[in-house]
């Protein structure tokens, strides 16, 4: 948000300086997020004097030329070499002198320099009215009047206006400081924390009278839930025109271009006092009356920026007696504005209600200035005060008259809120003692009325724009802002409270599990919760009935919640593969989501991603070797192994989204599943490649790791000793069956498996496959020797013939 500093001063003549004022204004909760400087004449003519043209002369080597002799003020006059037709001897002219900076009309700076002109030197610049910045005409130089005093800066005779402009970020909160006088109502009450009162001005309303009641339009509020205030008043026989350049330097200075009086004159009253108004063009309300009701949903509607939107039956509408002309608190009509034929108007001052204000903007994907507003809930109370704001200022504007009463329909108050403040409590939320007097003062400054006072509670009454203000802590928090937290003593004294904590948090198990991935060269990504719909019809296994569906969704993209890690995956892979990086390994922890019958649940997981190569191109590793099934399968048997999981079974994934695919299972526990995915579902999310996916039960995988106890043992005094087998299998035999028979012949000495060469084709038999598997045996108590070792290799030989008809090669 921005807020001009001369805006401000016009609400409380403080001397401060702008940056004193932004550390003030920090302080009280309005965060400057920056100081910008304003001014309306770009480069503030700063450079720019008053000079007199002596002599003009024809340029000897160019027709179009004159050579003249400028007094700018100094001992000596400076010769210039201008081009305009006009330029002659007696004028006073604009002169921008060796030095000085101006501006294109794109806002590009340039320099005036010391050169020579076809062999002329020429000392400074005569200028036209655009090369300043002070019109558009290129037609000659300015020529000032004849009495103009040489050497006087040109910044003084056009009186350029020089700002200095707060960016505030607000939080959402902070309705009340969304206007000049908001802002300069709590910078009043920091100053006078400081011990500098004083008053806080206010626009007079006090001229405001109907003069004739010619044009009367009658108000019908349909619903008043939607619009619990609603005024309107007409103005006819003005005059639109350009606004006066007060008000648009006011506008300019906060990001604002100028439209015309009677627009302008609504936006300035909308950032001076923080209310929207709207001023529709009288004739085109049709049969004299306003309607403010919601309408059939399709209803076609045509906005101020030409785009064609489709109502929803919740909208809440401005209506002629035929016809929509404003979408509520949002933006307007195209047809029901005001031109520059327009001579009466109808002017619009009300509260929305801001739910229903924020759910029609997100519906159009609108955000106006009075839609922020509206949406944060606006001062109830001000509404026919800023009217009459506007009103006037438009009659000194663009003439005409009033010439109707107010319509004011107001049939409920909105009240203000009643707290009850302990000082005890105060103190102890605060951590230190606030003088009462002190607090009494700071809750008037900020508008807050003391109803009762005792010696333990104050009967406070909060005023309806402070709808953010509704408890005891709320108050409390607006007392310390004003307060000043750097008044707050630091306690020298540190309390804290050890707690027990288990080695197998969930934020504990996670951070093991990310740093061993980080280690290997995985990223982490971070995905929204909320998905499309559409996802579910990628996988039967997903339900439509089991989506949890988001009541006011901001598009239908993000219409419910996931059921499955996938998709968001998939999509950070798509929209980095086109972006020309191809080689990823994305690891992510999240949620999803599920409404069952009779409850809705959340489980928790750990998904991977990995697609493209295993290694970036480098001369080191050539040819590049792609990722594949057994590369993922590596890093989630180092992720099991690392927190303690190592006896699992090996079975077929049923999950419905991999080509082919395992699942890792302790008894009845699913750990992961994993897999080749589906071209099909890839290349939905435009990825022409191969992708490996493994869906991790991450609660599962805790309850598992919690059940694991860690033993210690010494390192082995005597050496290993390995052999190997190379089988003659069938096809359909796997290394899992080898295992299995290995470790039921032998338990004691038999350490490790590992299956090393895998080859078909070329010399074997049809349906039959080659396995070379080296097996590790160790005695922890003495010596292997060749004959124990031989025992137990003739062993594994026979049950591999029996149990798997395999052959020694």
């Amino acid at each position: 948000m921005k807020i001009s500093y001369n805006w401000i001063k016009q609400f409380i003549k403080t001397d401060w300086s702008p940056e004193q004022t932004s550390e003030l204004l920090t302080d009280l909760g309005l965060e400057v997020e920056g100081l910008e400087l304003y001014q309306s004449v770009k480069g503030g003519l700063e450079g720019v004097v008053v000079g007199e043209v002596l002599t003009c002369e024809q340029h000897s080597n160019a027709d179009k030329l004159k050579v003249t002799t400028v007094n700018i003020g100094l001992e000596q006059p400076v010769q210039i070499v201008c081009g305009a037709p006009n330029v002659a001897a007696g004028q006073k002219v604009p002169v921008a002198t060796i030095g000085t900076t101006l501006y294109t009309e794109e806002g590009e700076a340039w320099t005036i320099k010391k050169g020579k002109i076809r062999g002329e030197e020429s000392h400074g610049m005569i200028c036209a009215e655009d090369e300043l910045g002070l019109g558009k005409s290129h037609d000659g130089i300015m020529v000032l009047p004849e009495d103009t005093v040489v050497g006087t800066p040109c910044a003084d005779l056009f009186d350029v206006e020089n700002d200095q402009v707060f960016e505030i970020g607000l939080t959402p909160n902070r309705a009340d400081a969304m206007s000049h006088y908001g802002t300069a109502r709590d910078l009043r009450a920091g100053l006078l924390q400081k011990g500098i009162q004083l008053e806080l001005i206010t626009p007079s309303v006090s001229s405001y009278h109907v003069d004739n009641r010619t044009l009367k339009i009658d108000v019908d509020v349909k619903d008043y839930d939607l619009a619990p205030r609603y005024c309107g008043v007409t103005i006819s026989g003005l005059k639109v025109n350009d606004s006066p350049e007060w008000l648009q330097n006011r506008l300019k200075a906060i990001g604002l271009s100028p439209i015309n009086n009677v627009v302008d004159a609504t936006n300035y009253v909308l950032h001076e006092l923080g209310q929207p108004l709207h001023a529709f063009d009288a004739s085109k309300i049709t049969g004299h009356k306003i309607e403010v009701k919601t309408v059939t949903a399709g209803t076609k509607f045509t906005t101020l920026d030409g785009i064609e939107r489709e109502l929803h039956e919740d909208d809440l509408m401005i209506c002629n007696a035929e016809q929509p002309m404003c979408i509520a608190g949002v933006f307007g009509g195209i047809d029901s504005g005001v031109t520059n034929q327009t001579t009466a108007i109808f002017l619009e001052s009300a509260y929305f209600n801001p739910v229903s204000v924020r759910k029609t903007a997100k519906r159009h994907g609108l955000n106006t200035d009075a839609s922020f507003r509206f949406e944060r809930g606006i001062d109830p109370n001000i509404t026919e005060y800023a009217l009459k704001r506007a009103v006037l200022l438009i009659q000194e504007l663009a003439g005409g008259e009033i010439t109707s009463d107010i319509v004011d329909y107001y049939p409920k108050k909105i009240e203000d809120f009643q707290v009850t403040l302990s000082f005890d409590k105060i103190n102890r939320l605060v951590g230190q003692n606030i003088p009462k007097e002190d607090i009494k003062s700071i809750l008037t400054s900020l508008d807050i009325k003391i109803n009762s006072v005792t010696e333990t509670n104050l009967g406070l009454t909060i005023p309806a724009y402070r709808n953010d203000v509704t408890r005891e802590a709320d108050v409390i928090e607006e007392i310390l802002r004003v307060y000043g937290y750097n008044n707050i003593e630091t306690s020298t004294k540190l309390n804290a409270s050890i707690a027990n904590s288990s080695r197998f948090e969930d934020y504990k198990l996670q951070n093991i599990v990310g740093n061993l991935l980080a280690a290997q060269g995985w990223f982490e990504i971070m995905s929204n919760s909320l998905t499309n719909a559409k996802y579910n019809a990628l996988s039967e296994q997903l339900k439509e009935d089991y989506n949890v569906q988001m009541l006011n969704p901001l598009s239908q993209d993000l219409g419910v919640m996931r059921q499955s890690m996938l998709f968001s995956g998939l999509e950070a892979l798509s929209h980095n593969i086109n972006r020309r990086q191809s080689n990823l390994k994305f690891f992510e922890f999240g949620k999803t989501y599920h409404d069952y019958n009779t409850s809705r649940e959340e489980h928790k997981h750990l998904s991977l991603f990995v697609t493209g190569f295993k290694n970036e191109e480098s001369w080191t590793n050539a040819p590049q070797e792609k990722t594949n099934f057994f590369y993922l399968k590596g890093s989630i048997t180092s992720i099991l192994t690392r927190l303690g999981i190592s006896r699992f079974q090996e079975s077929e994934s049923k999950n419905d989204v991999f080509s082919e695919g395992l699942q890792l299972s302790i008894g009845r526990d699913m750990l992961v599943n994993f897999g080749v995915l589906k071209s099909k579902i890839a290349k939905h999310f435009d990825i022409n490649q191969d992708v490996f996916y493994a869906d991790f039960n991450w609660d599962t995988i805790i309850e598992v790791a919690k059940r694991n106890k860690i033993k210690f043992t010494p390192i082995p005094k005597y050496p290993e000793v390995r052999r190997d087998f190379a089988l003659l299998l069938n096809n359909d035999v796997t290394f899992e069956s080898i295992t299995k028979i290995a470790k039921k012949t032998e338990k004691q000495l038999l350490k490790d498996i590992n299956l090393f060469d895998v080859y078909q084709g070329k010399n074997l038999p049809n349906g039959k496959k080659s396995y070379a598997v080296s097996f590790t045996f160790l005695d922890e108590n003495k010596t292997l020797t060749d004959k124990v070792v031989d025992k137990v290799m003739n062993k594994l030989q026979n049950n591999f013939e029996r149990e798997l008809g395999a052959e020694l090669r």
